[in-house]
């Protein structure tokens, strides 16, 4: 392994010289070089070259530092960089005697500094960062040219402006975790275009309409909630048949009708649009969600009957259509009430409690009900041979935590 000379160090970093000792079994002495500042530079051995290229970036990062409340950086000292706290080392792929730092997990350190820039982007066989629960700002660095980054977390902090572009086309990215942050404006349809398993952007300022490249990547849990997104749900949110697992789109803007395609995600746990602004009848493809657990259709515009055939899904555990203008439920539904599992308070159902008013029924329906695009497919059941039911004896069942709803809380995943 070669040794990583003054002349290569002082080029890169002006203001840090160190002593690098490699130990890679080879009699080789420390070199040592004086510090511009005037004070020797305290010698320092590295178990690899590759931490002491990274060396002079971590100190620069820390000197950033405005606050540490809880004192995590005070064994960022010396050349032991893979037992400072946060940091994680391990073998990199295209080296495998080599040691780098792999991985950087911040969560609820508490820190705060001005920007991340020149630090992350700077480690170049990093492929995690993890930094929930911090009070870091500015924008997001460029990571496109670090090989091996696949996970990047840095929500709950106070980064601010537009959706950080600096992530798009990062090949391998897979997990990206921006949500309780300040940022604002649209999202990009590029973002989708992504091989994303996880999406969580939550909790910001976004405006503008949902792309209609939605349903173009592979995303397994997309969390979307709490913004201002405007616009129908695409269409193309059935490409993700085979994927999606849990979708958070609650506490928007969203309008129109739920597309038929949605009855396509055949993976789909968990699907919340509660407190948005969309209508029409449910489509009866809802009735294909065999693997739903969770449906959460509350605070919504959505009238006419409730779908028995959805009522009779085997894996429902709980199912919320309160806040709407619902004028009938079936001999399922009703069971499913009784047990518990179905929620139809706030409705037009008038031989149920706590329902709205006859007035303000008849009003919703005079002036404000809208009609679906597609009216064809709202009675089509493209699974209908195969789907499971329970028409006898509904129990109600144990909530098991979905995982989406915990990127509600501002703290790490």
């Amino acid at each position: 392994m070669e040794i990583l000379t003054y002349n290569a160090i002082s080029f890169l970093f002006l203001y840090f010289f160190v002593s690098v000792l490699c130990q890679n079994g080879s009699d080789i002495s420390p070199i040592s070089s004086p510090s511009p500042f005037g004070v020797s530079t305290e010698q320092l051995i590295f178990k690899d070259q590759r931490l002491a290229v990274v060396y002079p970036i971590i100190q620069a990062f820390k000197a950033t530092i405005t606050e540490d409340p809880l004192n995590r950086t005070g064994n960022w000292v010396g050349g032991d960089i893979c037992n400072y706290t946060g940091f994680y080392c391990d073998n990199p792929p295209d080296n495998l005697s080599a040691i780098a730092v792999a991985g950087i997990d911040f969560n609820g350190f508490l820190l705060g500094a001005p920007t991340l820039d020149g630090f992350i982007n700077k480690l170049p066989d990093l492929a995690i960062f993890h930094a929930n629960s911090n009070k870091f700002a500015g924008s997001i660095p460029d990571v496109s040219q670090l090989k091996y980054f696949y996970e990047l977390d840095v929500s709950n902090n106070v980064h601010a402006g537009t959706f950080p572009m600096t992530v798009i086309g990062v090949k391998d990215l897979s997990f990206l975790d921006i949500r309780f942050n300040l940022f604002s404006g649209s999202v990009p349809p590029e973002i989708f275009n992504q091989a994303l398993e996880v999406l969580f952007i939550n909790n910001n300022d976004f405006t503008a309409k949902l792309p209609e490249t939605f349903g173009s990547t592979p995303v397994r849990y997309l969390t979307l909630a709490n913004n201002k997104l405007t616009g129908s749900i695409p269409r193309s949110i059935g490409n993700l048949n085979m994927t999606l697992i849990e979708v958070l789109l609650l506490n928007n803007k969203l309008t129109g009708c739920l597309p038929y395609e949605v009855g396509f995600l055949k993976e789909l746990k968990l699907f919340d649009v509660e407190g948005n602004l969309l209508t029409g009848p449910l489509p009866c493809s809802l009735s294909c969600l065999d693997k739903i657990e969770l449906l959460n259709l509350a605070n919504n515009l959505f009238y006419w009957e409730v779908p028995e055939e959805l009522c009779a899904l085997v894996n429902l555990e709980n199912l919320t259509l309160s806040g709407n203008y619902f004028t009938k439920v079936g001999p399922v539904c009703r069971k499913l009430i009784n047990n518990g599992i179905l929620d139809m308070r706030q409705n037009c159902v008038h031989d149920l409690p706590n329902q709205r008013s006859l007035l303000e029924c008849t009003e919703f329906y005079l002036k404000y009900i809208r009609f679906c695009p597609y009216p064809e497919t709202y009675k089509i059941i493209p699974c209908k041979d195969n789907y499971h039911h329970h028409w006898e004896g509904s129990k109600a069942k144990t909530m098991k935590a979905p995982v989406t709803y915990k990127t509600l809380s501002r703290h790490k995943f």
